[in-house]
């Protein structure tokens, strides 16, 4: 009895989902030229997703910079230009001797999520962090297919869904 009174009650809430579809809204894209041949993977599976989700190619701005490190930087400024409806974060970290790969990888990731927190403009997480080149190239487009296209899609999404929800809860005017 308890789960049929969950599920009718699932059944009459409020669902706001975002619609996978670019039509309408602009993208940032943040690369890293560090491991630049992968990257520019990343790049080409997300600009082909947007282009397959109708995004105008006029509303979509590359920003390229040094490294993975730099990227949170960037995402941040463009975000908060008040241009962009999502930035997809895209870049290669990958695992060497030292610890210096957990600390990068920490930091980026901490630096995109607290751009996306403080500006309310979405982030999509397309930096790969793996232990290995092969791991890299797998997720770059070939086995694992490409985290670029999944990050576009996902921005794509969330700014539907940042939109379904401003129309739906309003920030109130201060």
């Amino acid at each position: 009895m308890k789960a049929a009174k969950t599920a009718t009650a699932a059944k009459r809430a409020r669902r706001t989902v975002g619609a996978l579809s670019a039509r309408g809204f602009g993208f940032a894209l943040v690369v890293s030229r560090f491991n630049q041949y992968l990257t520019q993977q990343l790049q080409a599976g997300a600009l082909d997703a947007l282009q397959r989700l109708g995004a105008d190619p006029k509303r979509i701005e590359v920003v390229e910079v040094p490294g993975a490190f730099e990227i949170p930087a960037a995402a941040r400024q463009l975000a908060a230009s008040g241009k962009f409806d999502a930035v997809i974060c895209l870049g290669l970290i990958l695992r060497g001797e030292t610890p210096h790969f957990d600390a990068i990888s920490r930091e980026v990731a901490r630096g995109v999520g607290q751009s996306a927190l403080e500006t309310g403009v979405p982030h999509a997480f397309g930096v790969l962090t793996c232990d290995t080149l092969e791991q890299a190239v797998q997720r770059a487009g070939l086995k694992f297919g490409n985290k670029g296209w999944d990050a576009a899609m996902a921005a794509a999404e969330m700014a539907h869904l940042f939109a379904a929800l401003q129309r739906a809860f309003p920030t109130p005017q201060a």
